[in-house]
């Protein structure tokens, strides 16, 4: 199994230069490919990535000599990359989908390259790792926050800068993966605004709504950003700060979702969730800065990708299966507008709608013997033949069981 572990790079001022110096010879590659490829197929021609990486390296000794100052991955990787890029546009228009295709790169916009070791580890490795130090080809060996969680044998790193920090993303073959824990259960999971999850036996997860803690000091950052003249120092200054603070709450959240997804994956064999509608929540003025926040599709990735680690099973439920109407007890459905908080039914139970919610999607997980694929319009990529919802919509219509993937 591929497992990346992304960990914060320490460069010294020289070798920093150097990274700069490959991410820029990565963009450069990747936009020279991607024009001589449109240029190539208006032609008639049939274009391919390993056709345009050996006509680079035929010339650009003299035309572009300034790319042999960095590693040769740097350039090659790029264009493997715009190869895959064109492989899953095809792919999605194929199967009826938008397929979008690949854009000229930016600089400054998600600068990185690649550097990778291949299949064969008999070949002259791009790569080492030894403790807490990285070696990368002509830029040497570069001091890393900590050393690798898990071994086994490196594949790629993929180098990037975010703000003013530089992140290593390691690609490693490994047999370590999550081990499932000793108890055997099921759980139904309830996400939402207020707390990030409930589970349906009672568990609240608080979540860090980073965002909404920096929100001043981010506008604040913003309104100096805006004062300061284009070009200058004190704005590129000021620029940084800010993608600082845009950074830390992306770290906040992933370090909350992760330690949640573990948690799951690790201590329950089966997971009932809701196939959410996110797409169409954020388009809701008032509840859009909450519900991207809370990163609900990040926690669907991530517990897609821990559960087959463990050999948990995720059942989703259809997004019209009326989780928070239904009594958990009797069954019987009610009207719940967001503003009430508490379901109290005639049969006698009162409880607050997200426990309710997770026990009703416990239940539904415990009744469905089969997970097929997610409905249409779910997950990444997919798009909705009718116009999304604004908000999470609940029916009391039979509903439908599909697969987590």
């Amino acid at each position: 199994m591929i497992r990346v572990h992304k960990i914060r790079l320490y460069p010294n001022g020289r070798q920093a230069t150097l990274l700069i110096k490959s991410c820029g010879v990565a963009r450069f590659a990747y936009n020279w490919a991607l024009a001589e490829w449109k240029r190539q197929y208006e032609a008639g021609e049939k274009p391919k990535e390993a056709k345009l990486r050996k006509q680079l390296n035929a010339m650009k000794r003299e035309q572009f000599p300034w790319m042999s100052e960095v590693s040769k991955n740097a350039p090659q990787q790029a264009i493997k990359n715009l190869g895959t890029a064109f492989n899953h546009a095809f792919s999605r228009l194929k199967r009826g989908e938008k397929p979008g295709f690949p854009r000229f790169k930016r600089k400054g916009i998600r600068d990185g390259f690649r550097a990778d070791n291949g299949p064969s580890q008999a070949a002259p490795n791009a790569v080492k790792v030894d403790g807490q130090r990285i070696q990368l080809a002509v830029i040497g060996w570069v001091r890393m926050a900590e050393p690798v969680r898990f071994g086994g044998a490196i594949r790629s790193a993929t180098v990037s800068k975010e703000a003013d920090q530089w992140q290593v993303a390691l690609a490693i073959e490994t047999a370590e993966v999550l081990q499932p824990g000793t108890v055997q259960s099921v759980v139904g999971v309830d996400l939402g605004i207020k707390a990030l999850a409930t589970l349906s036996n009672g568990e609240v997860h608080e979540g860090p709504k980073a965002h909404r803690q920096l929100l001043r000091r981010i506008q604040q950052q913003s309104r100096s950003l805006s004062r300061k003249q284009k070009g200058s120092v004190n704005r590129a200054k000021a620029k940084t700060k800010l993608a600082r603070l845009h950074l830390r709450v992306a770290h906040l959240r992933k370090d909350a979702l992760h330690k949640l997804t573990t948690r799951l994956a690790t201590g329950f064999s089966v997971i009932g969730i809701e196939d959410l509608n996110v797409k169409g929540m954020v388009k809701n003025r008032c509840l859009a800065r909450s519900v991207s926040d809370a990163g609900f599709f990040e926690f669907r990735r991530q517990l897609g990708y821990k559960a087959a680690m463990t050999g948990a099973k995720v059942i989703l439920a259809d997004r019209w299966f009326p989780s928070s109407k239904t009594c958990s007890q009797c069954g019987a459905i009610h009207d719940m507008p967001l503003s009430k908080r508490t379901l109290s039914c005639g049969c006698g139970n009162k409880m607050d709608r997200d426990l309710n919610a997770a026990i009703n999607l416990r239940n539904y997980a415990v009744s469905s013997t089969v997970s097929a694929c997610g409905e249409e319009g779910s997950g990444l990529g997919r798009t909705l033949k009718t116009k999304p919802a604004s908000a999470k919509q609940e029916s009391s219509a039979k509903p439908g069981m599909s697969r987590f993937g």
